[in-house]
């Protein structure tokens, strides 16, 4: 282990006791030990994902609007047949009809996220073949297509092909922190790891307000025509804000020295990641000690576990504040709001810069903190019980993947990190692509209170298994 951090930094950093004595030695005349700087490029990545989120946060408070819309205006026959589809698994559990818009929102939204999960691990691959740059342009074309094929979505099909191609082109996110991985030694990775999590707390803070404005627009002038087409073309101009700042702005940051030596090694990996027992083994991950290999399978199925349970009850939430509490699209994006704010903070001033020696311990906390959380959240009958729950859940979202992404990207070597945090990304997308499924049906037979409650306990366990775990 010891080799493997030498061989990621290009020198030893100062310890925590060095830091703190660095005035002392200023004061016997001894030059004081420079602070480690994070790499410029960590603040490109940041740029970056703040354009990809801010678009892709703002169709969130839209689609309940949007499949009403084409409800009534779809031309292609896909919106019937599979309203058709879904009222007969409706019928099946026996389901309410007022809660059909909840398993109809969990099937997209887990298409999404299983596409993201076959394309994250092969794009992280070719990546460690090709460099991260060209493979991160080539997504960022991809999703500000998405875009423009939203924007020309005059039936439903088309609706669906935008948000394939969106889906398809989201390994960009894996991309990201690998090139944090590539510019940050241990002891800087952190507060990279953090920016990320910023730029998501950034985006799901103002993404969903812009969101919600629109929201409130459609529901007047619905009958008018196509109303998302405003909203579709700010996605496009903000993704297309990203493609500029990737090609002008920046540089590559795998060598060609450290990049997999041939490209059937390379698209290997992917291959071998569409078999998902071969995921959670990190089988693609060779030529590592066996104790790296087991702390990353340790890692990857915690990961896996946190964010089923996690993406199952945070995709009914907003459900939940519309069928109970009657909240109108405006007022979920200030419960959006209210949390972004919180993960921001937490993550502009604490997580980024924890040190390496308290991540794991961070991330225990934050995997407890999660379960009285949703406890909460499914025991509310008031706003003012249900914004104490979701307040904890933003604490607690601060810290999880953040620190579990900067405890896994310590492991592989060099030319294998694209691959590592492939994986993981991958095994993230697997777990939100099961996840509001599961969560939806739960909704819909247990109702809200036993489905939050059991879904919180649940969480007990990744908790518990990340505190005995040797890593």
């Amino acid at each position: 282990m010891a080799t493997l951090r030498n061989r990621q930094n290009t020198r030893i950093p100062e310890t925590e006791q060095q830091l703190g004595n660095s005035s002392n030695d200023n004061n016997n005349g001894k030059p004081a030990a420079p602070k480690e700087r994070s790499d410029p490029m960590i603040y490109i990545i940041f740029l970056s994902l703040l354009f990809d989120l801010l678009a892709f946060t703002i169709i969130l408070p839209l689609l309940p609007s949007l499949l009403e819309y084409y409800r009534v205006n779809d031309s292609s026959g896909l919106y019937a047949w599979l309203t058709t589809r879904v009222r007969w698994f409706q019928q099946l559990l026996g389901a309410p009809d007022r809660y059909l818009s909840v398993l109809f929102g969990g099937f997209l939204g887990s298409m999404f996220s299983f596409l993201q999960f076959l394309a994250s691990p092969i794009v992280g691959s070719l990546s460690d073949y090709y460099g991260r740059k060209p493979v991160l342009l080539i997504c960022a074309f991809g999703i500000a297509l998405s875009y423009l094929i939203w924007a020309c979505s005059s039936n439903f099909a088309l609706f669906v092909l935008a948000r394939v191609v969106g889906g398809i082109s989201k390994g960009n996110i894996s991309l990201c922190m690998s090139v944090i991985t590539d510019v940050s030694s241990v002891r800087t990775r952190g507060r990279g790891m953090a920016l990320v999590g910023v730029a998501f707390s950034l985006g799901f803070i103002v993404g969903p307000m812009i969101g919600a404005m629109f929201a409130i627009f459609s529901d007047k002038s619905a009958s008018g025509g196509a109303w998302f087409v405003l909203p579709s073309l700010l996605a496009l101009g903000l993704a297309l804000g990203d493609v500029l700042v990737l090609a002008f702005c920046l540089r590559e940051t795998l060598p060609q020295a450290k990049r997999a030596r041939e490209i059937s090694s390379a698209l290997s990996y992917g291959l071998q990641l569409l078999n998902v027992s071969s995921i959670f083994g990190f089988a693609a991950i060779k030529n590592v000690p066996r104790k790296d290999t087991q702390a990353l399978r340790t890692i990857g199925l915690i990961y896996f576990l946190y964010l089923f349970l996690y993406s199952g009850l945070e995709f009914t939430v907003t459900f939940l504040m519309y069928h109970k509490f009657g909240y109108s699209s405006m007022d979920q994006a200030k419960m959006f709001l209210t949390t972004g704010l919180v993960m921001t903070l937490l993550q502009g001033s604490v997580v980024r810069r924890l040190p390496e020696a308290k991540i794991k311990s961070y991330a225990i906390f934050s995997l407890y903190l999660i379960v009285p959380a949703f406890v909460l959240v499914g025991l509310a009958e008031s706003s003012r019980m249900l914004y104490a729950g979701m307040i904890l859940f933003a604490i607690s979202t601060a810290f999880a993947v953040t620190c579990l992404t900067t405890l896994v990207s310590k492991y592989g070597n060099d030319d294998q990190k694209g691959s590592v945090l492939g994986i993981f990304r991958s095994l993230g997308a697997l777990a939100r692509a099961l996840g509001p499924v599961v969560g939806s049906i739960a909704f819909w037979c247990l109702g809200s209170k036993i489905t939050y409650i059991a879904g919180g306990l649940l969480l007990f366990y990744p908790a518990l298994a990340l505190q005995r775990a040797r890593i």
